[in-house]
């Protein structure tokens, strides 16, 4: 039986190139169904760029995940190509050689930058109001050949950049939103392609972006700063080896486009008449342009300036358009059948001067566009045609949440409205995606689908919560009830521990967290808007349980390591407490937000006490805090949080916990939460408290009680006390508030609220109403663990828990995950005969498979493919 290397990777990073380690740790998975192979040593191939030949390295280990730089570190943009080959134990198969595989670092000095400037027109910026986006041009001649070249590029806002009038890589709205005053993240393309012999130019667009546009559910703008800038280095290595290095400094043009303004909440206004043609071509001739001015120096990003961890934001797919509707009052609008983010793409002709106007909506409501979700954001773009035949046309420095676009005044003379003249740009950051689910319920799969489109749509750089309204920010609670359901789905490594360093890093004490006194910010990056950070447990606890989570998904102990300390000072410092060390009471708390009771304009009036919730989490994070130290061999720091976890327990059974084991909060949260973080004084409490949740549970019609705090607990509490029926039948149901409530009302996303859109197909008047919200989605971490049967039973994969559940009248189901390791997958089915299950798992990876009505007992299995079969099993 044959096994192979699939894939070799350099930490976290889908294309290493530009990156910031300099010992960068280096993966391999597998593919073939070799059984039980597990490997017994390795050999890395490592040619250095300039090196004559390639280095060996031997090495006796089984590890195959996040091994270590195996010889010299990189220095500053030096590359390497590296493969593999993995040796199977005794009378196993040996792999074939893998694939040679590019790594490169970036630019790890101020010096490397060669002078380079942040750089801003000279034109004066605009005072509490859009900025319109600014052109930057260069050009240069270059006589001597092309071996490689190389743009290092970040801004003050987005950034698109072009040589010679083409495209530099396909990156969208980069580099991304950053915590400007803490590090800026700088992309690197490989641009040889893209030069020539003689006059060459390069071209820079920038956009207010993140940096400088309105930002939070207020008017607040240049958070960070008021004037776009750029800041670049073109490096380019001639054949000989010598290079020659284009940087932004004070010879750089500057001019105003055809974008008038572009923002984020409000779109894009474009006026053709206004373009420059080749602007960045090297034809172009600036000097003696009226429209052309210099460029000014600002304070540069030194010091702050990183390379990227997780992947940029891409264009990753197309939505055709569905319908062309007529309002109620003759409005004119799009139906794509898909609430997505993105933008459109216009192929259009049209007399010149005309202006078109988009308003893109999630929902319509009484057949009209439903603008009141969005708040004070506008969503609203608006074309000026040039006239000049058709011209293609998509807008640059902005994205929208929407299914609809109403459409004003297109030009239907010259253009027929259809979709092979209009179509939907699906944008978001470019995770590899690793998880798969199908089961016999099409309610089900719908489900699962719709977790993943408001996934797609609110992973933008950052894990926002909405991506449509006035808001679209990294909000900390929401983050943290997803990211199992998160991980499963996409290989988030990269993308959260970008995310995470902005929060907090080991190695850099300029973060978001430590900049407020230890205080988690319930957003990150912290705006204004949602007021100075103050405490609040679940949103606050996200430094805690995030690192652990990404731990246990992707077994990266580096990465806990660098969270550790933001976790200790979250705990240490960050939390007021009361005289038993529980949440000091006056503390503002959003506890189990926007459960199913809360009315429409107090989200936080939840049935559960959001005091109550906030201690449950407290004990259970400084329990987590014990388990990272242990992980990490801080052998004091694990027995003092160890300690102190356990007198956190007795305070809260002290202050939430009558002596017959009845909780202050008889609720479905107020009970899942002590189930759960494992709270009550005894087992049989435990266990009584759990038949008190399902009684609660079915005197609810089994409808969903629970708002952020405890969704994403419900299932898994259940299923620990052997109710996993229990939660089948929650899970199942239709009528509001239930998940596939949702589904049958038509959403493509999942909700913000349990009822968005009311039964009778009203919106919920709430101003807190959005379509696309991925935090009540979290429950698909269950529908994985439990009907698609897959888990790690250790950090990272190694060992993979496989535990299928049938139940209800799900009778099969498949589920596959891209590990690590391989694919792992299950697929099973309930028939007269009884249970059957077909596991593969790939090589050097194990499983514990538990089989139903088995009474837990474990069968373990190696690598290869596996059949089990439960006779005479029934649902």
């Amino acid at each position: 039986m044959a096994v192979s290397i699939s894939q070799v990777s350099f930490e976290h990073h889908r294309t290493a190139l530009g990156i910031g380690e300099t010992s960068p740790r280096i993966s391999w998975r597998f593919e073939g169904n070799a059984p039980n192979w597990t490997q017994s040593r390795y050999t890395l191939e490592v040619q250095r760029h300039g090196q004559a030949a390639a280095d060996l390295f031997h090495i006796n280990s089984s590890g195959s995940v996040l091994v270590p730089w195996p010889t010299v570190s990189l220095t500053s943009a030096e590359s390497a190509t590296v493969r593999v080959k993995a040796y199977g134990k005794d009378n196993q198969p040996e792999t074939p050689w893998s694939d040679a595989v590019h790594v490169e670092t970036g630019l790890l000095t101020q010096e490397d930058w060669s002078g380079a400037m942040m750089v801003a027109s000279v034109r004066a910026t605009e005072v509490d109001a859009p900025h319109q986006p600014i052109l930057f041009r260069k050009g240069f001649s270059h006589e001597e050949g092309v071996a490689s070249a190389r743009l290092y590029i970040t801004s003050y806002g987005m950034y698109e950049a072009y040589i010679n009038g083409e495209r530099v890589g396909d990156a969208v709205l980069a580099p991304g939103w950053q915590s400007y005053n803490h590090r800026l993240v700088y992309d690197t393309y490989d641009v040889a392609s893209l030069l020539q012999d003689g006059k060459n130019t390069i071209g820079i667009h920038v956009g207010e972006g993140w940096y400088a546009g309105r930002l939070g559910f207020a008017t607040d703008r240049n958070l960070w700063g008021d004037t776009l800038g750029t800041m670049a280095l073109l490096v380019i290595t001639r054949p000989d080896g010598s290079k020659e290095t284009i940087p932004t400094d004070l010879t750089w043009a500057s001019s105003a486009g055809a974008i008038i303004t572009s923002e984020i909440y409000n779109g894009e206004v474009y006026n053709s008449s206004l373009e420059q043609p080749s602007w960045s071509a090297a034809e172009f001739e600036a000097s003696g342009n009226a429209k052309w001015m210099g460029v000014k120096e600002l304070q540069g990003p030194y010091g702050r300036l990183a390379s990227p961890d997780g992947p940029p934001i891409r264009r990753i797919k197309e939505v055709q358009l569905q319908q062309v509707l007529t309002s109620p009052t003759g409005k004119t609008i799009l139906d794509f059948g898909q609430n997505l983010v993105g933008w459109l793409q216009l192929k259009v002709a049209g007399p010149a001067g005309h202006q078109i106007k988009m308003v893109h909506t999630e929902v319509l409501e009484h057949g009209e566009v439903a603008t009141r979700p969005l708040r004070t954001a506008t969503q609203t773009d608006t074309l000026v045609l040039s006239g000049e035949g058709f011209q293609t046309w998509e807008p640059t420095f902005t994205y929208h949440g929407f299914r609809y676009v109403m459409v004003e005044n297109w030009p239907t003379d010259q253009t027929p409205l259809d979709k092979d003249f209009v179509k939907a740009i699906v944008v978001h950051s470019d995770m590899e995606e690793t998880g798969q689910f199908l089961s016999s319920n099409g309610l089900l799969n719908k489900l699962v689908e719709n977790v993943k489109w408001s996934m797609d749509g609110n992973f933008m750089s950052i894990p926002t919560d909405c991506p449509q309204r006035d808001e679209r920010l990294g909000w900390t609670g929401d983050a943290h009830a997803f990211a199992p359901t998160a991980h499963f789905l996409y290989d988030t490594s990269g993308f959260y521990r970008g995310w995470l360093r902005i929060v907090n890093t080991y190695q850099d004490a300029q973060s978001e967290q430590l900049s407020y006194g230890g205080i988690t910010p319930v957003v990150i990056p912290w705006v204004p808007a949602v007021g100075y950070p103050t405490p609040s447990a679940v949103w606050g606890d996200a430094i805690v349980v995030n690192p652990w989570n990404n731990y246990v998904s992707f077994g990266d102990i580096n990465a806990l390591k660098d969270q550790y300390i933001g976790a200790k000072t979250w705990l240490d410092s960050g939390i007021p407490r009361n005289e038993a060390g529980l949440w000091n009471r006056t503390t503002y708390q959003f506890g189990d937000w926007l459960d199913p009771l809360a009315p429409s304009d107090d989200p936080g009036a939840a049935t559960t006490d959001s005091r109550y919730v906030a201690d449950a989490y407290l004990v259970y994070v400084t329990g987590l805090v014990a388990k990272m130290a242990a992980v990490l061999d801080y052998e004091a720091d694990a027995e003092h949080y160890g300690d102190w976890a356990g007198t956190l327990k007795t305070a809260f059974q002290d202050a939430w916990i009558d002596p017959d084991g009845k909780v202050a909060n008889e609720t479905q949260t107020g009970l899942t939460l002590p189930l759960y973080f494992d709270l009550f004084a005894k087992e049989s409490q435990a266990v009584a408290a759990a038949v008190r949740l399902q009684k609660i549970i079915a005197n609810n019609d089994y409808l969903v009680g629970t708002g952020f705090a405890g969704t994403h607990l419900l299932g898994l509490t259940l299923s620990k006390y052997n109710l996993t029926d229990t939660f089948y039948q929650m899970l199942l149901q239709t009528t509001v508030p239930s998940w596939l409530y949702q589904v049958v009302m038509g959403g493509t996303t999942t909700w913000e609220r349990w009822d968005s859109l009311l039964p009778n197909g009203d919106l919920n008047p709430g101003s807190m109403t959005s379509f696309n919200h991925y935090a009540f989605g979290s429950v698909a971490n269950w529908i994985f663990q439990t009907i698609g049967g897959l888990a790690p039973a250790e950090p990272g994969w190694k060992t993979i828990k496989v535990g299928v559940v049938p139940g209800s009248n799900v009778t099969e189901a498949q589920a596959s995950y891209l590990s690590p390791y391989g694919i792992v997958s299950t697929d099973w089915h309930v028939d007269e005969d009884g249970f059957h299950l077909s596991l593969v798992v790939p090589p050097n990876a194990r499983a514990e498979v538990v089989l139903p009505k088995t009474n837990g007992e474990i069968l373990a299995v190696g690598s290869g493919t596996h059949g089990f079969v439960v006779s005479g099993y029934r649902l």
